[in-house]
């Protein structure tokens, strides 16, 4: 291996021997003479002889004896001596240069002083200087070097640097909640009134503030409509109820139990939402359907819009608003939880009352009888009537528990337009009286003479299980299902006799009450 190319190697301690490349089996040998070592090339780890590379190079005349040799040049002119005014070519170790590679022409050297490995520094003092063994540099002389300015990565301290993000975090949240106890105190301690955000508004209706279809919207349009009744009897009986104004005529529709205390003699005031009073008379009034209607001349309220009650769905939301207790205006909201519930209701006085009802668990309480039940696009759907209460609460301790009451309004509106029209209203009958503890059906236990059920063909211990396809399950069922329809319309009725199934077309008649 030759100087120019071998990559520096490791100094070697002086107890190893050295290692010496041999010659190039081909080559003569080395001259022992003193001028003729001087020019030989050097060999790995071997110090040049004394007085080396004091001759100084001639100046060149050309860039031609710097350029590499291939070795051919001198066998071709035969004669191994560089012309006069050149300097000599490397000598070749074979085909190869013993020198480094020169690329251009060199920069003037030092006199007497040839660099043993790349980097090696030059002398300082050119008088002085005398030539000295320079051992090579390691192989991984470059890699030191590279090592020695490097710098180590910094070590990683992960406590530290989350102590940091901690200590940063509590910083921004100390900020915080100093301003905002800084705005507290400010707003506490300020004298004048506090200026309110402006925003944008949510909703369309009078007031921005109001949403279109909320409770507040509903609210908004049906409380002007909503009035209060205060009723006094006769016989010296009180009554608080709810009702709704129906037309520009003044009428009002409610229940027939709020008002029937002053059927036979007595008062009845209307208050509206501005708490202004009026006297009401008592139009008419029907027990069948717990509904009646009083008129108010020159009332100054506006009059409801109606919705249609047969289009009302299990789970859709309704607003109740009444006077329950006695507190006018009260707005209560829920769904609709049932549709077509058979309830009856009655106070003892006058014939129950039986009702295809809508079933919500808006807040009904006493006091909200007569009211209305209305969706969220402000149209009355119900009007409120009953409320279940639970078994063993004696009378005056019964409120709501999630489970009230409203009659359609389809059925309530042409029960009031009979009322008005003629102050009582007729409701459709078969003509035959059913068993009211009877389960499992409604048997017949009367038939009246020339009744629709006689000219069906029913007898009593007939037990009727069926209605236009609809089950029926007890003798309340039965009489709230035919209530649903007008006198003059037929029905389908399945029954059973002797335990054989059997069916009738009825026409229904009407009765009036």
């Amino acid at each position: 291996m030759t100087s120019d190319d071998a990559e520096p190697t490791v100094p070697t301690p002086s107890t190893e021997p050295t290692r010496v490349l041999p010659a190039e089996p081909s080559s003569p040998p080395a001259p022992s003479s003193p001028d003729a070592s001087a020019d030989s090339p050097l060999t790995a780890l071997v110090p040049p002889p004394a007085g080396s590379g004091t001759t100084p190079l001639p100046t060149p005349s050309t860039d031609q004896a710097y350029r590499q040799s291939d070795g051919l040049a001198a066998s071709q002119n035969g004669s191994t001596e560089p012309p006069e005014g050149a300097v000599a070519p490397p000598v070749q170790n074979g085909s190869r240069s013993v020198t480094q590679r020169s690329f251009g022409r060199p920069q003037a050297q030092e006199p007497g002083f040839r660099p043993v490995y790349q980097g090696q520094a030059w002398p300082t003092q050119r008088p002085t200087y005398q030539p000295t063994y320079t051992p090579p540099p390691p192989i991984d002389w470059h890699h030191q070097q590279a090592r020695a300015y490097t710098p180590p990565p910094p070590e990683k301290n992960t406590g530290n640097r989350l102590i940091a993000i901690a200590a940063a975090v509590a910083l921004i949240v100390a900020i915080v909640a100093g301003a905002g106890a800084a705005a507290t105190v400010v707003a506490l301690d300020d004298n004048g009134p506090v200026a309110e955000q402006p925003g944008p508004p949510v909703g369309t209706g009078a007031d921005p503030k109001i949403r279109s279809g909320s409770v507040s919207a509903v609210a908004n349009t049906l409380l002007p409509s909503v009035v209060q009744l205060k009723v006094e009897g006769s016989d010296n009986s009180n009554a608080t109820g709810s009702g709704f104004v129906i037309d520009n005529a003044g009428h009002i529709l409610t229940n027939n139990h709020v008002v029937s205390g002053a059927a036979k003699g007595g008062s009845i005031q209307v208050i509206n939402d501005k708490s202004k009073s009026w006297t009401a008379r008592l139009v008419g009034r029907s027990p069948a359907y717990d509904l009646a209607v009083v008129q108010v001349v020159g009332l100054d309220a506006p009059s409801v819009q109606f919705g249609r009650s047969d289009l009302a769905i299990v789970g859709q939301d309704v607003v109740a608003i009444g006077s329950p207790l006695g507190l006018a205006g009260t707005v209560t909201s829920g769904i609709i939880s049932a549709k077509n519930r058979p309830v009856t209701t009655g106070d003892g006085i006058d014939p129950n009352s039986y009702l295809s009802a809508l079933q919500t668990d808006a807040a009904i309480n006493p006091g909200n009888s007569g009211g209305p039940l209305v969706d969220m696009n402000a149209r009355v759907i119900g009007v409120n009537s009953a409320i279940a209460t639970v078994r063993g609460a004696s009378e005056g301790q019964s409120g709501n528990i999630g489970l009230g009451f409203a009659i359609p309004i389809d059925q309530a509106r042409r029960t009031a337009q009979q009322l008005i029209a003629s102050g009582v209203a007729s409701y459709p009958v078969i003509g035959a009286e059913v068993d009211m503890q009877f389960e499992g059906g409604a048997r017949v236990s009367k038939v009246s003479p020339s009744s629709p059920a006689l000219r069906a063909g029913l007898r009593v211990g007939d037990v009727i299980t069926a209605i236009d396809s609809q089950p029926v399950l007890s003798a309340e069922a039965l009489i709230v299902a035919i209530r649903t329809h007008q006198p003059g319309e037929s029905v389908k009725l399945v029954y059973e006799r002797g335990g054989k199934a059997r069916q009738a077309s009825v026409s229904l008649g009407q009765q009036t009450g």
